[in-house]
């Protein structure tokens, strides 16, 4: 099986030595998304927005993949604050509004760029 890396200018640039995502087979695996403008490279200050823009980015890289949120089997939803959940689980609903993808969330101690929010997901082509 041949790997491909994702790289897409609709979504912010990998800060570090790593891909968007990868595309192996009839699945990509992307690497978690924070909730960076790429054309600003600014993030919002609330979890409500920032969940949106790393939700957004997620899509476009994805997309850049040949895939789509409708084909997302598996979420990872990284939180610096729990206490997050609720806001964050209304804004995920909007991009999932049915055929739900599996998840995980989970509260850690810090994420890159100080952010609120990463998310990764693994779909099919």
């Amino acid at each position: 099986m041949i790997k491909e890396a994702i790289i897409t200018k609709q979504a912010p640039k990998a800060i570090g030595p790593y891909s968007q995502g990868i595309k192996a087979g009839n699945t990509v695996y992307t690497s978690g998304q924070l909730p960076i403008d790429p054309e600003t490279g600014e993030m919002p200050d609330n979890i409500e927005e920032q969940t949106r823009v790393s939700l957004e980015n997620l899509k476009k890289v994805l997309e850049a993949a040949g895939s789509s949120l409708q084909q997302v089997i598996k979420t990872t939803v990284f939180l610096s604050d729990m206490n997050h959940f609720a806001v964050m689980n209304q804004v995920y609903g909007e991009f999932f509004p049915d055929n739900y993808p599996a998840r995980s969330a989970v509260e850690v101690a810090r994420l890159p760029k100080d952010a609120f929010i990463e998310i990764e997901a693994v779909a099919i082509i």
